[in-house]
């Protein structure tokens, strides 16, 4: 199936003061996975020009003074990016810059025909100017990004994902079915 855009409620706990965000989901009907492993499948895979795409703007972001990569000292991390929460439905990533606020959240649902409803949210509060500007500038990339990289969550699991991490994109990947936690 291909990756489409679903509908994404602010505010949202992991996020509260969010002011953007966007979803998209993809139905599995290949195995069940828990949260953590479609969030490996998603974030290992990423295709070449999506790598290139993410090298520039890691090598771009500090000459406009936000970070190219997350604070990662206090958190361990997939795929470059700082682990905030994660149980079998719901793998939530983020990190805190002063010029935005960025959660990634990557959730499994019960979907039809004995399926899994993968999705990937982005979440981001914007703190600054630079902050809007960044994200003016990156959601056309990210549109085209995000689904890409829910194409990776159908792989069998025997294909190797490729070391590679999204430092410094803010996605979140919600579960349709489970209520997120009143403290996150």
């Amino acid at each position: 199936m291909r990756p489409r855009r679903a509908t994404v409620r602010l505010p949202n706990a992991w996020l509260p003061g969010a002011d953007w965000a966007d979803r998209y989901e993809v139905l599995v009907l290949t195995h069940r996975m828990t949260a953590a492993e479609a969030a490996r499948r998603a974030l290992g895979s990423a295709p070449r020009w999506v790598r290139n795409i993410l090298n520039f703007r890691n090598r771009l972001m500090p000459l406009v003074g936000l970070n190219a990569t997350a604070d990662t000292r206090h958190s361990d991390l997939v795929a470059s990016l700082p682990l905030v929460h994660s149980d079998d439905c719901q793998t939530v990533f983020g990190y805190d810059d002063p010029h935005l606020l960025f959660r990634l959240i990557v959730d499994v649902a019960e979907g039809p025909a004995d399926g899994q409803i993968v999705g990937m949210t982005t979440l981001v509060r914007r703190r600054s100017l630079t902050g809007w500007l960044y994200l003016a500038a990156a959601i056309p990339f990210h549109k085209t990004i995000i689904p890409s990289l829910l194409t990776a969550v159908e792989r069998e699991r025997d294909e190797p994902p490729t070391a590679f991490g999204i430092d410094g994109m803010a996605i979140a990947v919600s579960v349709r079915t489970s209520a997120l936690p009143a403290s996150a």
